[in-house]
């Protein structure tokens, strides 16, 4: 265990070569900057040091092992149960009582009447599975064995795990990577001295299946696991081959052995029966065996150069550089240490690095969603399932994504609310007999839209709405109608839903949803049913103004439009309460909530992720977005604490949000592999926190765009470059002294845009694809301004 006294007693001394370019990196690779890897003198002991790789499908944790290696493997398609409907057939005739309850604030009643009825059966989803593990050991290696020059590497830029290490004069070097073009994870170890390659090469499953040797071949066949009375419905298959450079491959039982090789490429194909979630029919054998006769047609080189270059494609648009590297030759664990008594700029700009490589890595075109594992789970009884949690951290998931230019890696997310949709139809039709779609607060791999886990959590009906506005967002980032058209008819049924079931509030008069409740707050005790909370009706501002914005750009569904309008002008509004913040409920029940600092800071999704809360446009519900902050607090569970990062920098408190960074990025709340801990782990906060740096750096809203509107005083010069902004536009921007240097503008469309930093601002116009450099040199000059 590396202690912060090692740190900070002479560890950056001992440790100066740790992360330095050489033979734990290819060559080609030595220009790189150093915030492009996570690096390490040890291998991993625990699952949260391995290092991830995956190509959006498949994916693998590395260990990095010296006598043993293990891979721990997944694949996205892999969860318990088969396709099932969850709707409680006592839904649609409870819901009236229950809306009556909550409109006479009865709700305890409510709550346990909801319990009862409008939870799903099963209560519980389906989680996300591992696959299991592969592992390949030196025969007669102890496990007490050190080794000289050890290193172990993840070149967030080749998407490539390197482990090398030298054992009585040989040297052994290990990479493993996982091919988006050829849907297989490679590894391949070589050796360089007198002694030549012996490994004994078997795989532990994780689900119910046999393993078989056969020539150079693992072969692996099974079925995945039932759950809360939903039997297993897939087949699944796993082919392993081993390739050698000299020696001898031998079956021996449920293993292979090699010996006295001089090389070793092994090839890993995954896949399960799944079709679509409501199709198990697939062939995972002959998809499988495909996988390797095409991967087996090509070198290791040849494998690693194209998956190489598919990565980088979309890895290198984006480049930064926050300033002081000095701490870069830290092997990355004890970095994560040292930088709670240093400020890090690197390393901000390496977890920002780290949380776009794990977008791409986690969420491709064809895979599955990012889920909150991503795609990295070695459990069969994960946290949380390891599902869709779509009350905040799907949509987490997916927020750097268009700010730091992956629109790609948004195709899964896209294809997920299309399923959803027509799933959530049938939960709109039988639930609430409603026209449209609507799915809850949680959702699997079956596509479950019916509330599930409790009416403390599950009776929430605005996740799918939430999801739409992700579908807005990649038309604005991009501004293809194509698109727009494409999603139009999802973000319609979404909208038309609400139409059908929004509800007049007795005392106001304005309209509300109900049952609803904020997510996953209580107000009374443990009750947490409602009518219309903040997030809600924030939420439906969002849809109804964008789906009318769509109809209007597609000239088409002009009534339905203007239908939207008129209600979302009768939706509640925003209330400030008597402690001056933004009330969560529509009753001030903020301070007698039983968790003041409560992880959810859902009722101000309207200051971020959305922009109907601005310091400029709507200054008190600014103030009150501020004191609702201050109310709960800076420190969370790692994903909360990423969102909180988002909401200073939205209220341009560089500084605050700085703070906030600083603690994501410590122990506490970041595993050594730079994993975020939630804790346990979930991903959504390495993406949130990949967010929040980009939103320090640029905003966008409308054909505005901010230079560095939350820029803290810990970051004083930098440089990045392919930042996106709204209206299809690159950013590239450097600063120095803590304002705009230089700034480069591509667009893709021609435009006009308003370029703003602090009280400056100047209007460009820009000609499609034509970069632009806008001079911002007079800012220079400009008086010192406060990161807030």
């Amino acid at each position: 265990m590396v202690t912060r006294r090692d740190v900070l007693e002479g560890s950056l001394l001992l440790a100066a070569n740790a992360c330095l370019p050489g033979a734990a990196v290819a060559a080609s690779e030595s220009d790189r900057p150093l915030r492009d890897r996570l690096c390490y003198r040890r291998p991993a002991t625990e699952w949260t040091q391995a290092l991830p790789v995956g190509n959006g499908r498949i994916g693998a944790m590395v260990f990095g092992g010296v006598g043993t290696e293990r891979l721990q493997l997944n694949e996205d398609t892999l969860w318990s149960g088969g396709p099932y409907d969850p709707v409680n057939p006592a839904a649609r005739a409870a819901l009236p009582e229950v809306r009556r309850l909550i409109a006479q604030e009865d709700y305890a009643q409510a709550h346990d009447l909801a319990n009862r009825t409008l939870i799903g059966q099963p209560v519980q989803q389906m989680a996300y599975q591992s696959f299991g593990d592969l592992l390949l050991s030196l025969p007669g290696m102890a496990s007490a064995t050190v080794p000289e020059d050890y290193r172990r590497v993840l070149d967030l830029d080749s998407a490539t795990a390197t482990t090398t290490f030298t054992l009585a004069g040989t040297r052994h070097e290990r990479t493993v990577f996982a091919s988006p073009v050829r849907q297989v994870i490679v590894l391949r170890h070589e050796v360089d001295g007198p002694a030549s390659l012996d490994l004994d090469i078997g795989f532990t499953p994780a689900q119910e299946a046999q393993v078989e040797a056969r020539g150079g071949l693992l072969l692996i066949r099974g079925r995945n696991r039932g759950a809360h009375g939903v039997d297993g419905a897939l087949k699944l298959a796993g082919l392993v081959r081993v390739i050698s450079d000299g020696g001898s491959l031998t079956a021996q039982g449920d293993h292979l052995a090699l010996r006295g090789a001089r090389a070793v490429t092994v090839l890993v194909a995954m896949a399960t029966s799944f079709r679509r979630f409501d199709d198990v029919s697939g062939d995972p054998d002959a998809l499988v065996r495909g996988w390797i006769v095409d991967a087996m047609a090509r070198s290791s080189e040849q494998l690693h150069g194209e998956a190489v270059a598919a990565h980088r494609a979309l890895y290198r648009r984006v480049e930064i550089d926050l300033g002081d590297d000095s701490a870069a030759a830290l092997p990355t664990d004890e970095r994560v240490i040292a930088a709670q008594s240093r400020d890090d700029p690197g390393l901000a700009a390496l977890y920002f690095n780290y949380g776009r490589y794990l977008l791409i890595a986690s969420s491709r075109p064809g895979s599955q969603a990012a889920n909150l594992q991503g795609i990295w789970n070695e459990s069969v009884d994960p946290p949380w399932g390891s599902k869709y949690t779509i009350n905040i951290n799907t949509q987490m998931n997916y927020w750097p994504a268009k700010i730091t230019a992956l629109p790609e890696c948004t195709e899964p997310l896209v294809r997920m609310v299309r399923e959803l949709a027509e799933s959530g139809a049938r939960t709109a039709r039988e639930m609430y007999g409603a026209r449209g779609w609507v799915a809850h607060h949680n959702s699997d791999i079956w596509r479950a839209t019916a509330p599930v886990d409790g009416a403390r959590w599950g009776i929430w009906p605005t996740g799918g709405a939430w999801l739409c506005t992700h579908l807005w967002d990649r038309w604005d980032y991009g501004r293809d109608k194509t698109f727009l058209r494409d999603v139009y008819p999802l973000m319609r049924g979404a909208a038309l839903f609400f139409v059908d079931t929004l509800q007049v509030d007795p005392e106001t008069g304005a309209l509300v949803t109900s049952p609803s409740l904020s997510p996953e707050n209580a107000h009374h005790g443990d009750i947490a049913i409602c009518a219309g909370p903040a997030m809600d009706q924030q939420i439906l501002r969002d849809l109804f103004d964008q789906t009318a914005q769509a109809a209007d750009l597609l000239g088409i569904d002009s009534a339905f439009a203007a239908e939207l309008r008129a209600l979302r002008r009768r939706l509640a509004p925003d209330r400030i309460g008597a402690q001056g913040q933004l009330q969560e409920w529509q009753q001030d029940w903020d301070a007698q909530a039983p968790e003041p600092d409560h992880r959810h800071v859902s009722h101000l999704y309207g200051l971020f992720p959305s922009q109907q809360i601005d310091l400029d446009d709507t200054p008190a519900l600014a103030a009150a977005a501020r004191r609702s902050l201050e109310l709960r607090g800076d420190l969370g569970t790692g994903w909360a604490t990423a969102w909180r990062i988002n909401l200073w920098a939205r209220l341009g408190e560089g500084d605050r949000a700085h703070r906030i960074l600083r603690f994501l990025l410590g122990p506490e709340r970041t595993y050594p592999n730079l994993f975020d801990a939630h804790p346990p782990f979930q991903i959504d906060g390495n993406f949130g926190g990949t967010a929040g740096i980009a939103h320090m750096l640029m905003r966008s809203r409308g054909d505005e765009i901010h230079l560095l509107p939350a820029l803290p005083s810990a970051w004083p010069t930098g440089a990045v470059r392919g930042l996106r902004a709204r209206g299809a536009c690159s950013v590239d921007l450097s600063w120095a002294q803590s304002r705009p240097r230089t700034l480069t503008l591509t667009s893709a469309i021609d435009a006009e845009r308003t370029i703003r930093f602090a009280s400056q601002r100047l209007i460009v116009r820009l000609k499609a694809g034509r970069p632009q450099q806008v001079d911002v040199s007079g800012w220079l000059g400009l008086p010192p301004i406060s990161a807030g």
